[in-house]
């Protein structure tokens, strides 16, 4: 099963963007999603975030490393834990719409 929460911090703004973590709930995956609430909440940007567990929910989206990373639809990461830099990088251009 997938948890999904909302990263809104309070002058948050309203981007649309939709993040999905994918894995078991491994360490690595866990330390992902930890890393991309940090980075959400600097960059003031509201995203639904949504942890894909199930293995064949992992499965139907293709991904065959984990941790996963998938933002507004586009696999980024697979198999690593993206260093914060690139996570904003990755962030600033989806809402930028690139």
């Amino acid at each position: 099963m997938g948890g999904r929460a909302v990263a809104a911090p309070p002058e948050a703004d309203r981007s649309g963007l939709q993040i999905q973590v994918v894995g078991p709930g491994c360490a690595q995956c866990d330390r992902l999603e930890q890393s991309l609430y940090q980075v959400l909440a600097e960059l003031e940007i509201a995203a639904a975030v949504d942890h894909v567990r199930g293995i064949h929910e992992i499965a139907a989206l293709g991904i065959m490393g984990t941790p996963g990373l998938i933002i507004n639809g586009k696999v980024l990461a697979v198999g690593k834990v993206p260093p914060p830099a690139q996570l904003k990088q990755w962030i600033v251009a989806a809402t930028s719409g690139d």
